[in-house]
């Protein structure tokens, strides 16, 4: 009798743990969002793609440089298209009718996040694609094409000699900048079909050989196999989103739990147990609002945020408890 019916993805212990004092910064395609997003649920100190979505190495080399430069961006560096002010090294989310709000916010992200990286003591990098697009008009990458018709950039597939050495620059810069930091590297197991089921695994094998290239390299970096879960352990379509192409959120859910048996200790996931708790009360709807019981189900909720911050008093519960106060009215 068989005692297992799926293939399990083999993670080897990491002697370096995550803990609720580690800064975190979390760069790269939507599945970093989807990670870093569990983090920021559970009130992990995390700081999530602050040039937006970024999907190929490139971009994020060079967005990462920008941060340890500390630069600021100039009007004459943003662009406008169909009444829309934006940057190509940042994701749509930037884009704004008007240039100095979009030029503001661009610069506010940028010295927050190079001041968070400084602090960091894990960078989590998620490749998602070895394509990149070049403008024709400039010659220059761009991180994302803003809807510009294609016919105005170049399309190119990178080399796994390009991104190697553009990190192994890289990573040498952010040790000195940040002295300590650990870098986790993932590849998104969101599949670019827009490229065709070829080209979208080529690329995905481009970056898997060259983030083992910069492992031999570097001693502070490491791999966590996202990747391999999905095309392993959930190899259904049930774990993928409507598009089939995406994560659904039971696919990230049970990504995330790997990743916290990887990555965290006992000492770090008892107050992620009284999180979880906390936060499943807190998305509770009740029916009826103005009933005793809810008003008694509120004031043991605020008890247990009391008790749990008295033991943890990093935890941050302000949102939470603002929600509840406004919900007992």
């Amino acid at each position: 009798m068989m005692d297992k019916f799926r293939t399990l993805v083999d993670i080897p212990g990491s002697p370096d743990k995550i803990s609720y004092h580690s800064k975190c910064l979390f760069m790269g395609s939507c599945f970093a969002d989807n990670i870093g997003e569990c983090m920021a649920a559970y009130k992990f100190p995390v700081l999530l793609n602050p040039f937006g979505t970024l999907f190929n190495p490139s971009s994020m080399a060079e967005n990462l440089n920008i941060l340890i430069q500390g630069k600021e961006f100039s009007a004459g560096e943003l662009v406008c298209h169909d009444g829309l002010w934006f940057s190509f090294n940042h994701y749509t989310a930037f884009a704004h009718p008007h240039l100095a709000i979009c030029l503001s916010a661009i610069n506010k992200s940028l010295s927050d996040a190079s001041s968070w990286l400084k602090q960091c003591s894990y960078l989590l990098l998620t490749f998602g694609t070895a394509w990149i697009y070049i403008y024709n008009k400039t010659g220059k990458l761009v991180a994302n094409c803003h809807k510009i018709p294609a016919v105005e950039f170049t399309r190119k597939l990178l080399e796994p000699r390009d991104i190697i050495e553009s990190y192994d620059t890289l990573l040498n810069e952010l040790s000195n900048f940040c002295p300590g930091i650990r870098i986790i590297f993932t590849v998104s197991p969101v599949r670019h079909w827009k490229d065709g089921a070829v080209n979208n695994q080529l690329s995905k094998s481009i970056l898997h050989y060259s983030i083992q290239e910069l492992l031999k390299l570097h001693k502070n970096t490491t791999y966590f196999p996202a990747y391999e879960i999905f095309m392993d352990e959930l190899r259904d379509y049930r774990f993928y989103a409507n598009d089939m192409l995406h994560p659904s959120d039971q696919g990230t859910s049970y990504v995330w739990e790997r990743f916290i048996e990887t990555w965290m200790d006992e000492s770090t996931k008892k107050p992620m147990a009284g999180v979880k708790a906390i936060l499943k009360a807190v998305t509770h709807r009740p029916l009826h609002t103005e009933t005793l019981n809810h008003k008694k189900f509120i004031h043991n909720t605020l008890k247990q945020i009391e008790q749990l911050t008295g033991l943890y008093p990093f935890l941050d519960f302000s949102k939470e408890i603002d929600m509840l106060r406004l919900h007992s009215t």
